[in-house]
Order: C-alpha cells, then structure tokens, then sequence
C-alpha cells in the first residue's frame, strides 16, 4: 500500500474520529482544500484584501553574464525563474511549474550558459536539483527524485555539483559530487559520515571542498575534503562547540573567510563574527569583532578580490564590501533600511546585485556600481496598486518580561489608535525558536492597521537568534515555557498602554509559533480571545517521534529528547495537548498534509481535544502543502479566512 493511501485512509479515519467526537461540526473539501467550522469570507472582504494579497517581491539569484541576471519572482500562482536585462526591464519567465522554485545558480560550462534550480512536490521539502541549458531550453533532473537534496554547490569552473542527499538511508545528509562535463554521470558520494552535512565552498582550483556537519545552532562542525583523495579533515574548532554561519576559500586557496561564534582572543564571543584564517602562518583575523552583533550571508566575486557581506543590527541589515587584497572596506551608497538578501557579484565584478526589503515594500532588487558608489533600482514589484505612503512603520518597543530583561518586540500601531480610541492587537509569535522577527514587508500587518484598526505586536521571545548566544539558549530544555512567560510579560505591557484595549488581544504564530499560540491559550486564555495556530506542535513527544528521520536529533539537540526521563515529564508537563482542556478561547488551526518537519497528526490531535471544551475550534488543511502554504491561492484563502475569524472573535 502507497504511502499516499495509508494517509488518506489516516486522514479519513480522523475526520471521522473528530467529526463524531465533537458535534455539528461543518465539513467541506474543494479541491486540494478540507475545511471544517472554517468561516466563509465575506465577498466584500475577498475584494478589500485582495489588493494586499496582490503584492509580489523579486530575489536576487545571481548573474548569466555581465548584463542579464536571474531573479525569483511570481506573477501567478508561484514563484518561478526570470530573466532580467535592464533596469525596469521585461522580465522573461523561463519556469512555469505549479510548484514553487527554490532559488536558482547560474554558471557557464565550455562557453555554454545554464542555471540550477531545485522544486519539490506539494510541500514534502523532498527537493530536486534541476539542469536548465539556457541556450536549448532543456531541463535535466540531477537527483534521483525522491530524496531530499540540498546544499548545492558549484565548482568555480561549472563543471562540478556539490550537493548533500539523504538518498542512502533518507535520514542522514551525505555528500555527493556530480560531474556535469561528463555525459550520463552518476553522483558519486564522497562523504557519507551520518549526520546533517551540507555543502559550503569549492576552492578556487577546485581541489578541495569545504563542508560541514549542523548538529544545532550553536554545534557545527567544519571539515574539508580532499577531492583527489577522498581525505577528510576535521577543523579544529576553538571552544569545543560553536556556531558558524558561513564558509568560503580565499584566492589563495590556503585560507578561508568565515563567519562564527568561536572565542576571540580567549573570551566568550556573543555574536557571530567575520574572520579570515590564514592557512601559511595560522593567523585569524577578526574583521568584525567590534561589531556586536551578528554578521551574516558571504559573497565572493569570481576573482576573488572582493567580498560582501552583512550585519545583523536589531533586526535590521548593513551591507559591507571588504577588498580582499588591500583589506580595505569598499565605499558604498545609501541604501534603505531594511532587510538585504541574495547578493551577487556579476562577473567582472564591478556591481553587486542584491534584494532589500523594507517594511513599506516588498523585496526589489537594486545593482551597485562598485567604481562609483551608486546604486540603480532594477525591479518595482506590485503593492496592488496601494498607497505605499501610507502604510505603518513598525516601531522598537522593549517590554520587561518576568525576570526583569528586557525583550525586544516590533509594533504596528494604527494611526487610529488613542487613549480616546483602544484598538485591538495581535500578538504575532514567529517559528524556530531560532529565528527572529525582523521589520520585513508585512501585507497582513498592513492590512489589519488600515482597514481593521488592529495593532500587531512581533515580539522576539528568549530563545531567539540575533540577539547573542546567552540569549539563543534562554529557552532550552527544561527552560521551554519561559519564553512562554514572555508573552505573558506582554500581555501585561499591552494592559498598561492607553491606546491598546486589553479585552480584546488575540495571538498567532506559525510552526514552533504555533506551539507558543497553544501554549499561550493554555496559560493565559483568561487575557487572550482567540488563536490562530498555522503547523504548530501541540504535543513534543508525538512530534518528536513523528518528525522527518533526517530532522529528528536536531529538534531534540534544541527541545530535549523525550527518550530521556527527566525530559519526558518536562513535555508531559508543557505539552499544550495534555492540558487541552485549560483552553477556552476560540482556536483556528491551519496545516499542509505533506508537512515533513510538523506533521498533520498534530494539528489534528490538537482540534480534537479542544473540541472536546466545548470551544469553537476552525480547522483548515491543504493537501497540496507542507510546512506553510506557498501557493498562492492557498495562501489567499487562508488569510481571508483567518480575517473572518478575527472580525467574528477579536474585532467585533
């Protein structure tokens, strides 16, 4: 029997355990869509959202050649691949899947163009690694298509893929090597050591690859592998554990610029910092060490004389350019502030493309002129033909939480929102938990603060990244529930401010969020009115054992494992499912049947005991996602729906 049978079967069996469980409950499926007791959209309200539905972002994916670049865009129901030649030019779609593409690399091979881009099916994150010939227009399939790939890499002349696979066992991520100059190759695996490896850099004669194995956000492990012997080199990490947040060969191919959390100069680092190994005399240099925050995402031209990299400032992004030969930073213009992704160098290296994102716009993507410090917007993406002037600013608030530290939250507050006129708010509780919520172009908050007069609050609860490895680790373990006090911390902010009505705060989060929504309703539904749980844990055993075998060690590395004792009465006791019955706020639960990481059984299990309080609960499935919802149709039925249930159970 299928898979794919067992689940329907699975599926039906709990519709049918739910539906006699909990009386007059509303079942309907259209399409890939089931819903139960899900509000139906007003037509009035379909037409005043779909303005802020209609808003779509470019991405940065890298250069063709010195003109042309590849960008990630939607104009229907996905994202897919474009070709972009000019500022404001045509953009020529090149992908036309129902799935959503997940990033792009092009490169040349013997004078040839070509890009590769990975797809799954329906969410299940099982991604494929893809061959597109630019000048055929050919598309060959490089993996074996059904297991999960990942981490693709480039040899700096093309001819060689780098990719980790689960396809030996389909739990642990071994590394594989692809020649593409040669006809009907196979991947050959070239590490296979257990554990999550992922691919960081070639160096630049090709000789070496770097890699590395994730057992958690504050435990990675570097090694370098000898393509010509098969060697592998474990690098010494300063400290016994520590973070790293990327990997690239230097020019010389005797060093290396790297990003991580190691000791500096014997002291506890808070941050992740730039540094430069230097392989002949073992130097390091730290580039960034009195930057305190964190430093993210490195780029290297092709020549390697420069390098781009940025920090992470509170949330917000700063772009640096360092030259590599001289050591000097790169003069480079005012940008907006925001959020700076996909940077790419072309490949004379004399610009550098990158997409920013701010909280009055989607992502665009924008090209700086190195020589002359200046930078030229290549995209305008669509806001649905909104006044962006008037869209809300999220401001820096910081609200002292039970232990007397402050933590660090973004407020959408409504130009109506007065001592004279208390608005409702939403408090928005992102995944992870090592994550963080940063001040990105948020059509939902938008919406809620010009149409409804609702406040959002996006707090960055203990246990999230960006703010220091003291930080990060503040929800471990047994620790778990006191970043659930955060939000009750809030709650008792949200009591205190005049312009915020107090009676009528409802909570939402996605995924590890969607645990804090449970969590939150299960202590504080006496100050809470109503959740929206979109594929959130609801109990950490049933997750744990149910999880994707490759995910597995690494949520018990952050949540515990639950086959040790002490750990198992932790979850007995924080598992918002065991104590369903203390929540008795209006819940709207949203889930991808394909969902790897939470899956569906979950969601399910958690509706079925709320019901059973006697409270209305919502239920929304798609069988056509995973782990969130990236069709758009999808996307906009839930949103419409969810705004529904905020007008019947929050705005009202």
């Amino acid at each position: 029997m299928s898979k794919r049978h067992v689940l329907a079967i699975s599926l039906a069996t709990l519709f049918a355990a739910t539906s006699a469980f909990a009386q007059d409950v509303k079942r309907e499926e259209v399409g890939n869509r089931i819903s139960e007791n899900v509000p139906t959209p007003s037509p009035a309200l379909v037409e005043q959202l779909a303005r802020y539905q209609n808003t779509r972002g470019a991405g940065v994916n890298g250069w063709i050649d010195n003109t042309c670049m590849l960008i990630s865009t939607r104009f229907a129901e996905t994202s897919q691949i474009h070709r972009l030649c000019a500022p404001m030019g045509m953009r020529e779609q090149l992908t036309f899947y129902p799935e959503p593409i997940g990033g792009a690399q092009p490169f040349t091979l013997n004078g040839r163009k070509y890009f590769l881009f990975s797809k799954d099916i329906g969410g299940n994150e099982n991604a494929q690694i893809y061959k597109f010939d630019l000048t055929s227009r050919d598309i060959t399939m490089l993996t074996d298509g059904t297991s999960r790939n990942g981490s693709a890499t480039l040899s700096k002349d093309g001819r060689y893929l780098a990719y980790s696979s689960n396809a030996r066992n389909k739990k642990d991520m071994d590394i594989y090597l692809l020649d593409l100059a040669t006809a009907n190759a196979k991947p050959k695996m070239i590490l296979s050591e257990g554990g999550s490896w992922g691919v960081q850099d070639f160096s630049f004669d090709g000789k070496e690859l770097a890699v590395s194995r994730y057992n958690s956000i504050e435990d990675a492990q570097p090694a370098i592998i000898n393509l010509s012997t098969g060697q592998i080199k474990m690098l010494p990490v300063d400290g016994g554990k520590a973070s790293f947040g990327g990997f690239v060969f230097d020019r010389s191919n005797k060093g290396a610029f790297f990003i991580s959390n190691e000791p500096i100069n014997g002291k506890v680092s808070e941050f992740r910092t730039l540094r430069h190994h230097d392989g002949v005399s073992n130097k390091v240099t730290h580039i960034t060490a009195n930057i305190p925050w964190d430093a993210e995402s490195l780029t290297l031209s092709d020549d390697g004389k420069l390098l781009a990299y940025q920090t992470n400032e509170g949330g917000i992004n700063k772009l640096y350019v360092r030259d590599t030969v001289t050591g000097k930073q790169v003069k480079l213009p005012a940008l907006p502030t925001g959020l700076i992704g996909g940077t790419a160098f072309s490949p004379d290296g004399k610009r550098l493309a990158l997409s920013l994102n701010s909280a009055a716009s989607p992502s665009d993507v924008y090209v700086i002129d190195l020589a002359n410090a200046k930078s030229t917007r290549w995209t305008q993406s669509e806001v649905g033909g909104l006044d962006t002037s008037k869209f809300i600013a999220p401001s820096l608030i910081e609200f002292p939480s039970f232990d007397g530290r402050k933590i660090p939250s973004f407020y959408y507050k409504p130009k109506s929102a007065s001592a004279s006129h208390k608005v409702p708010v939403i408090i928005n509780i992102h995944g992870g938990p090592e994550a963080q919520s940063q001040p990105s172009f948020n059509p939902t908050a938008q919406y809620l603060a010009n149409e409804k007069g609702v406040a959002m609050l996006i707090p960055n609860v203990r246990g999230s990244s960006g703010y220091g490895r003291t930080y990060l680790a503040l929800d471990n373990g047994p620790l778990r529930e006191d970043s659930v006090k955060d939000i009750g911390a809030l709650l008792e902010w949200i009591a205190k401010q005049p312009e915020l009505d107090a009676s009528r705060v409802g909570v939402m989060g996605g995924s590890y969020g969607g645990y804090m929504v449970l969590s939150s309703l299960m202590h504080y539904s006496d100050r809470i009115r109503a959740g929206v749980d979109v594929v959130g844990i609801s109990n950490f055993k049933t997750f744990l054992t149910n999880t994707e075998s490759y995910r597995r060690d690494l949520r018990r590395a952050e949540y515990g494992d639950e086959r040790d004792p002490v750990m198992s009465e932790v979850f007995d006791r924080i598992s918002p499912l065991n104590h369903a019955n203390r929540i008795k706020s209006p819940l709207f639960v949203a889930q991808g049947l394909n969902d790897p990481r939470v899956p569906y059984t979950e969601a399910e299990q958690i509706v079925k005991a709320v019901r059973g309080n006697g409270v209305p609960v919502s239920y929304l499935l798609f069988k056509d996602e995973g782990h969130g919802f990236r069709k758009k149709s999808n996307s906009d039925f839930f949103n419409a729906a969810t705004m529904e249930f905020w007008d019947k159970y929050l705005i009202r």
